[in-house]
């Protein structure tokens, strides 16, 4: 799946047989429509994309590795924002990531919680940054329209997925694995996750939802797999969400306990929608799972549908 029409390919390899020996300095290089093919190897590199259209694709997703160690917790100790607080920062449009493992590598260094001297406005504290806090391996700012397809994220804590863009942000995932601590996949706006395979490692939910800026945004989930540590838990939000989960396959130990609303002060106007079909566990199905989408009043799940025509690609 390609973003627009390809002008030319940029190759890098760390190796050094190609132009480039950095994915960052393809990306530098880069202008709209390019590919950068990535031969197969180790880039310890945080990126950063702030030009559209552009395709990042993988040889091998096993073996086309970009990672770097960052806990949010503590980069927002020295800076304002999130800018450059995952493994592949975007703040551009028309995104596209292929074959690629994109890894936060902190929690699985740090197995405790340390601490450090924080500079915050009111002074010098002691900041403790937990070995399972804020691990981003994709986080986009002020974009949208980002497709990831056969990708695998790993991190140990949680938000390890972020594309937030609550008013425009369309978001889509294919083949794709995703693995975290809390809410590690946690889109805001329209977000697309097909034959998707979810690793909870830790926390009080797998999946979040934020569709507070409009009542038609969307998280769906179609043929996806869920499975993780012994009573994991499925999803929560706590603001307004939509999820659709669609023929989803969750592993024999999930909890008995529906997605839910965390106990908050924000204003959830359009109440709890939260939509199954056809969703299966093997060990038997929990009561909170069985069909509902009739309630929905939608007649055929789609991306088209879900982005209402508005992005113009192939989904296949």
């Amino acid at each position: 799946m390609l973003l627009g029409n390809a002008q030319k390919t940029l190759i890098v390899d760390a190796k050094g047989s190609a132009e480039f020996t950095t994915i960052q300095g393809a990306i530098s290089a880069a202008a709209q429509g390019d590919v950068i093919l990535i031969k197969n190897g180790v880039y310890s590199e945080k990126l950063y994309i702030e030009k559209p259209g552009i395709t990042l694709r993988g040889e091998n997703r096993d073996n086309t590795i970009i990672q770097s160690s960052i806990a949010r917790d503590a980069w927002r100790c020295m800076f304002k924002d999130d800018w450059g607080v995952a493994t592949i920062n975007i703040a551009a449009n028309d995104i596209n990531l292929q074959n690629l493992t994109v890894t936060n590598t902190y929690g699985f260094e740090n197995h405790a919680d340390t601490l450090i001297t924080c500079h915050t406005d009111t002074g010098i504290v002691q900041k403790k940054i937990g070995s399972l806090g804020h691990q981003m391996a994709l986080r986009t700012i002020n974009s949208t329209r980002l497709a990831a397809i056969n990708c695998h994220f790993r991190s140990r804590g949680g938000d390890t997925v972020s594309p937030w863009e609550v008013y425009e942000g369309q978001w889509f995932f294919k083949d794709c694995i995703m693995e975290g601590g809390v809410d590690f996949y946690c889109p805001r706006g329209w977000a697309w996750a097909e034959n998707c395979t979810f690793i909870a490692h830790g926390g009080t939910a797998a999946i979040w939802h934020d569709g507070s800026a409009n009542p038609d945004a969307k998280t769906v989930l179609k043929d996806c797999t869920f499975k993780g540590y012994d009573g994991f838990l499925l999803g929560r939000y706590h603001k307004d969400a939509s999820f659709y989960l669609i023929n989803c396959a969750f592993a024999n130990n999930m909890r008995d306990s529906a997605i839910y609303r965390v106990p908050t002060n924000n204003n959830v106007r359009w109440g709890h929608r939260v939509f199954y079909f056809n969703c299966k566990r093997d060990a038997g199905n929990y009561a909170w799972f069985r069909n509902n989408i009739s309630s929905a009043e939608v007649a055929a799940i789609t991306p088209e549908w879900l982005f209402g025509n508005s992005w113009k690609i192939n989904f296949n």
